[in-house]
């Protein structure tokens, strides 16, 4: 069953926002995943949530394909830099 992700960044070093952006859709393709949707300038609909400085939709084919993305040692480089942005939380729907 397909699985969604919400990436939710904080953005202090957007020098490295630039260089995750070059190599994220790649190291997502390698376990099915792509980005549905990414913005940011995120708005809330309801609530006082915290508002992160940006926010993506990513899609794996199913949560293991999410997880395997995740824990794929060939990837941690690319990890590391999603992480050196800022706050970088995932949450999987």
């Amino acid at each position: 069953m397909t699985t969604h992700a919400v990436v939710l960044l904080k953005v202090s070093n957007p020098e490295t926002l630039a260089l995750y952006r070059e190599k994220a859709a790649e190291a997502l393709a390698r376990h099915g995943g792509s980005v549905v949707q990414a913005s940011p300038e995120p708005s809330v609909l309801e609530g006082t949530p915290p508002t992160p400085d940006m926010m993506a939709l990513l899609q794996f084919p199913d949560r293991a394909a999410a997880q395997a993305w995740k824990a794929d040692p060939d990837l941690q480089d690319i990890h590391a830099l999603r992480m050196g942005i800022g706050a970088s939380d995932i949450l999987l729907l």
